[in-house]
């Protein structure tokens, strides 16, 4: 098949997603020159439509084309969120192996996310008009046969590097104005947490980087709105036209801001301009340390340990046991829920308070924040 010949036939396409998905994979096979999931693995055993796969946390669910050791592939109809496939994707991740890409299209656009071990992420987005265009269809090639050609040239742990080195600058800063170390320190983590809440979608889309932006240009205003936006996450509320999610634990269990300069918001500006969702949580601890001491700059390689050698301890230790115990919760809230009766009610709230506690000890299981904190403590106030 042509480029040309795909453009049109798609582009005048007016079918489902569910009646398009494998016929538009296939003609992109047909366009790339690569074989389809029946021709190359009759057995389906590592290329196949429908893969069957468990979602992280429970449940069941199909990736619509996945081929080991290179991408889950998910489709939605024209005009659909990519986005809410993107997500189907990350949580049938694991079931899949772990794959390197994940691609999302909606038989108009086709966009790859890289998904590489401690690596950041990449975005390839391919109109389908840019099929026509050698350069493009590459990318979808390596997709196919040498998914190691979109590796990106950075890593999760070059980019932690370097974004403990922009905050250590920040530091030295607050210290050289002889503020108290640990009030620096817990500032800094505050800041940091924003970064990292804004690009999980934790707090409404660019907010954190619109007062920064604001900041720079007027810093007065800006320490003010800082306090405004803390005192917000402290107890949920609003921050402007925005509404602002209760955050616990602590963080913000006061509105205590630094008074910045108007070049210390630009390097904060500058600083929410990078992938913090790509970026180690570990983090954290090495910034508490800096704000304490910034004389420990150099040894930034002693306080921070990369992902994979954390992982490699957690998930046997930690993580698949809080998994296999979260799947037995589960199935005895199910059994609960559909008893009646006051002791049933008690075995169901049990249960749920014992899921919070499994929810609250592994990131990937935790549903114990926002709406479902408040709905947890009226029940437990009721019992």
């Amino acid at each position: 098949m042509t480029p040309e010949a795909f453009i049109k036939k798609w582009q005048d396409a007016k079918t489902k997603e569910k009646s398009a998905a494998q016929e538009h994979f296939i003609d992109l096979c047909r366009l790339l020159g690569e074989q389809t999931p029946n021709e190359a693995d009759p057995d389906g055993t590592w290329y196949c439509f429908e893969k069957g796969a468990k979602k992280t946390g429970g449940g069941d669910g199909w990736a619509d084309v996945w081929k080991k050791g290179c991408f889950g592939w998910e489709y939605k109809g024209k005009g659909k969120d990519l986005q809410a496939a993107l997500k189907q994707l990350q949580g049938y991740a694991l079931a899949l192996q772990s794959p390197p890409l994940l691609i999302v299209s909606d038989l108009e656009t086709i966009i790859i996310h890289t998904a590489f071990t401690n690596a950041v992420q990449d975005v390839h987005v391919i109109p389908l008009e840019n099929l026509g265009k050698p350069e493009e269809r590459k990318k979808l090639k390596w997709a196919f046969s040498d998914p190691e050609r979109l590796r990106p040239g950075q890593t999760r742990e070059g980019l932690t590097r370097e974004a403990a080195g922009r905050f250590a600058d920040l530091a030295e800063s607050l210290r050289s104005r002889n503020f108290e170390p640990h009030r620096v320190a817990h500032f800094l983590n505050r800041l940091l947490f924003c970064l990292f809440a804004e690009d999980c979608e934790l707090l409404p889309k660019q907010v954190f980087s619109r007062l920064l932006e604001s900041a720079a240009k007027s810093p007065e205003r800006g320490t003010a709105l800082l306090q405004n936006l803390f005192r917000a996450m402290a107890k949920g509320g609003e921050f402007g036209v925005e509404v602002i999610d209760w955050f616990n634990g602590g963080l913000f269990d006061d509105d205590d801001t630094l008074p910045l300069t108007g070049d210390e918001f630009k390097q904060l500006f500058a600083l929410s301009h990078l992938d913090w969702s790509s970026i180690e949580p570990a983090i954290f601890g090495t910034l508490f340390v800096r704000g304490l001491d910034p004389d420990k700059r150099s040894q930034l390689g002693a306080h921070f340990t990369d992902r994979d050698s954390i992982m490699r301890l957690i998930d046997p230790v930690i993580r698949e046991p809080l998994l296999a115990e979260w799947e037995a919760v589960k199935a005895q809230i199910a059994k609960d829920k559909t008893k009646g009766g006051k002791k049933a009610h008690r075995a169901y709230v049990s249960h749920l308070r014992c899921a919070v506690f499994i929810s609250l000890g592994s990131p990937q299981l935790n549903v114990f924040t926002g709406e479902n904190q408040r709905r947890y403590l009226k029940r437990r106030e009721s019992i």
